[in-house]
């Protein structure tokens, strides 16, 4: 018998069930999974701040593992693989957009808050040797996010100026990992003294506190302007973002945790030439050329905190809370090694 932790009602919290073992479809696999991280969109979903909610429903997007069941269709080279998931499903043929098919891992299909989870073949990818069940779980949405928003979206590259917001959260611990790697000039935004030193530990050139009402002075005294702002908050903090940006530079959203700008000031925008691009997800190509980026750099995902599976409500309160930096993980099996 296999456990999960599934949503049964909005407002209330996972219930732990045993349910029996998974089959594949003819062109899936069953991976039993070593741990999974934890994402916003998880929060949401239970708080019924997601379209098309479908319960009861196991959440989770990201997932390690291996597989340990496949379909008639898929033959035997995944089988005793290790693994991970490609939360993205069914994107569509153009690379600029997804489809309107397209939907993540965890709702409405179940996802990896479990020990098994069914996954279509076309969602694997080899788990990067160099990282652990934990760190390879919290790589799949918060990873492929970060990177289209920066490379595919925002064009970063040596020498860029990079200001990302809200640095504690997982897209946004990725996106300075990645502008590090990349030779960028990168500097973060948190309302946490110690987030800022966190991110100044992990290469960040310096942070700004955005409940300063003179921060965005004091950036551009600092950095001149940026070539490019990473943002998921959005909100009224938007409108320093617009005054930050250098001429010609670029704003991508990937997220609006705060809501919508409360206005949106197109004198500068036009007068400046500021690019204003969103970003959601990422592609079947952006996805593996982040695990390859991932594997050049040997970048290792900043875990904030291990959790057993049957903690699950008390990670996801954490997270409500944003008291993490980096990745929160439910490991299955936390008696096991997490280099197992």
């Amino acid at each position: 018998m296999m456990k999960a932790l599934v949503l049964h009602q909005l407002q209330t919290p996972l219930t732990l069930q045993e349910r029996p073992d998974l089959d594949p479809p003819a062109d899936g696999v069953v991976v039993g999974l070593k741990a999974a991280s934890l994402n916003r969109r998880d929060h949401w979903i239970t708080q019924g701040m997601y379209p098309g909610i479908q319960l009861p429903v196991v959440l989770g997007s990201d997932a390690s593992g291996v597989v340990i069941k496949t379909g008639a269709r898929v033959g035997n080279y995944w089988q005793n693989r290790a693994v991970i998931v490609n939360p993205g499903q069914q994107w569509g043929d153009n690379a600029a957009f997804q489809a309107d098919d397209f939907h993540i891992t965890g709702m409405p299909s179940d996802g990896s808050f479990a020990t098994q989870m069914v996954v279509p073949v076309s969602q694997l990818h080899e788990k990067p040797l160099h990282l652990d069940w934990r760190q390879a779980s919290a790589l799949p949405l918060s990873g492929v996010t970060a990177f289209r928003a920066l490379f595919t979206q925002g064009k970063a590259e040596k020498g860029s100026r990079v200001l990302i917001t809200g640095i504690g959260g997982g897209v946004a611990s990725f996106a300075l990992q990645f502008a590090v790697a990349a030779g960028a000039e990168a500097w973060v935004t948190s309302s946490s003294p110690l987030k800022i030193d966190q991110a100044v530990a992990l290469g960040a050139n310096a942070g700004f506190n955005y409940k300063d009402d003179a921060w965005p002075q004091r950036a551009i005294e600092d950095a001149r302007q940026f070539d490019l702002i990473i943002d998921g908050a959005g909100g009224p903090g938007y409108a320093n973002l617009l005054k930050v940006a250098a001429p010609g530079g670029t704003i991508v959203s990937y997220g609006a945790t705060t809501g919508a700008p409360e206005k949106l000031d197109l004198f500068k925008v036009f007068w400046k030439q500021l690019r204003l691009q969103g970003s959601t997800m990422g592609s079947p190509d952006d996805f593996e050329k982040m695990i390859a980026f991932v594997e050049r750099h040997q970048i290792v995902p900043v875990i904030d905190e291990v959790c057993p599976l049957e903690e699950g409500n008390l990670a996801l309160e954490r997270m409500q809370s944003s008291l993490q930096f980096g990745k929160i993980v439910l490991s299955m099996d936390p008696g096991v090694d997490a280099t197992l």
